[in-house]
């Protein structure tokens, strides 16, 4: 009886140990990353600058993949039915997977998705071509209220963060346009450069992907970003706009705890790698750092906070 106890305690250390140095020492493969939109937007920026720091952080690649659709929606709806291995993770946005399921049945709802960091986020703005005839937003203003309906602007997708900064504008401004949603940023941005839409309601990152060809007329920031000093926000010009887009990592619910928190934890290390700090700034993104630990609470209060904002402008009754 001593010697089958003194095998089952010493079988139970020996479990713990295995268990967490399991989670320690992941990941021993490449990885894919799924970013639930086309090529060229700010999920898929970002994730390329995530991508070349990621062998360096954890000795193993990882490996991006494309499933764009509704806004996002068509690769969410699918994450929970890949392997909760750890080995897929998902690239997810705020608000999409909060505005999307108020708005309508989508395939998922925001509980049944499980976010395990948030690395960055981008404002909002008002882009038109360089060739443009509007050089300011006053002037845009002055045209949609002499033509209702008749200024259309690109976003990315139907209830994204796009969506409610046009639905806003439109209250702010008193005016009335017209929102067209595309499949993500890169073809948004095509839409407004090859003249298809009048201007985008785009993030402010498509600034520097474009360069010249596109002109940022405001922003939705609390303050004028450094990459672009002379381009005011929106407070600034009168109108009460602050807001975009989150962006960060999901995995499938049946992610093991211990997983879901190394997976954070390699995106936080990601966070700080100088390189990748540049790119990011540089590139527009503004950094942030909300790791799985403080998930819930930080969800919870975006829930609270698109919801009222969807309801106050009839996305939802």
């Amino acid at each position: 009886m001593k010697t089958a106890f003194a095998t089952l305690f010493a079988g139970l250390l020996a479990a713990t140990p295995l268990a967490a140095q399991s989670a320690a020492d992941f990941p021993t493969k490449p990885m894919t990353y799924i970013i639930p939109f086309n090529a060229g937007g700010e999920s898929d920026i970002s994730a390329r600058f995530q991508q070349s720091e990621w062998e360096a952080v954890t000795g193993q690649q990882v490996v991006i993949q494309y499933q764009p659709g509704a806004g996002g929606a068509q690769a969410w709806s699918q994450l929970n039915s890949l392997p909760g291995d750890g080995y897929t993770i998902m690239g997810i946005n705020l608000p999409h997977t909060v505005l999307q399921p108020l708005a309508g049945s989508v395939g998922y709802t925001t509980e049944d998705l499980t976010p395990v960091h948030y690395f960055h986020y981008t404002p909002d703005a008002i882009f038109v071509r360089a060739d443009s005839p509007f050089t300011t937003l006053e002037q845009l203003v002055e045209h949609a209220k002499a033509n209702p309906g008749l200024v259309t602007f690109a976003g990315s997708g139907s209830n994204s963060s796009n969506n409610l900064a046009a639905i806003r504008f439109n209250e702010e401004a008193g005016v009335t346009t017209t929102y067209v949603p595309f499949s993500g940023t890169g073809p948004s941005i095509t839409a407004v450069l090859g003249g298809s839409t009048m201007a985008g309601f785009n993030y402010a990152t498509s600034g520097v992907s474009q360069g010249d060809a596109l002109r940022m007329l405001a922003v939705a920031s609390e303050e004028r970003l450094p990459v672009f000093p002379d381009v005011p926000t929106f407070r600034e010009l009168g109108y009460d706009i602050v807001g975009g887009a989150y962006r960060g990592v999901a995995v499938p619910s049946s992610t093991p705890e211990e997983l879901r928190q190394r997976i954070s934890d390699i995106v936080s290390q990601i966070n700080a790698q100088p390189g990748f700090v540049e790119k990011m700034e540089s590139g527009g993104f503004v950094l942030t750092d909300i790791g799985y630990k403080d998930m819930d609470a930080f969800v919870a209060e975006r829930v609270e906070e698109y919801t009222a904002g969807a309801k106050a402008l009839g996305i939802i009754q």
